[in-house]
């Protein structure tokens, strides 16, 4: 678990999704804005959302004028996959850490 400030402007992530990690965030205080595949959705104080492995891609930016905080819930497993369908990216979880490649599998 992590508590997460994101200061006005900020984005959570790049756009992704994980192959193996289940993803959970509950805001805290502030507005922030989920952007999914669907399209997007405000999230105030109290509200939460999930993000099922394999499931839609997702990233969340503050676009108000105060920091807002917020509870992130998953894992690192081994094997974990994450695809960045926006941008020339792919990361693999292995034993010692994140590895990071372009698309075509070419090491950055």
């Amino acid at each position: 678990m992590n508590h997460v400030t994101l200061p006005p402007g900020a984005v959570s992530a790049l756009h992704h999704r994980h192959s193996v990690q289940d993803e959970f965030v509950i805001v805290l205080s502030g507005e922030i804005t989920l952007v999914h595949d669907v399209g997007e959705t405000l999230l105030t104080p109290g509200m939460c959302a999930g993000f099922p492995r394999n499931g839609i891609s997702h990233h969340l930016v503050n676009r108000s004028s105060q920091d807002a905080a917020y509870l992130e819930v998953g894992d690192r497993q081994d094997g974990d996959t994450v695809c960045y369908p926006r941008d020339d990216l792919q990361a693999e979880r292995t034993g010692t850490g994140w590895r990071f490649t372009h698309k075509d599998g070419t090491p950055y």
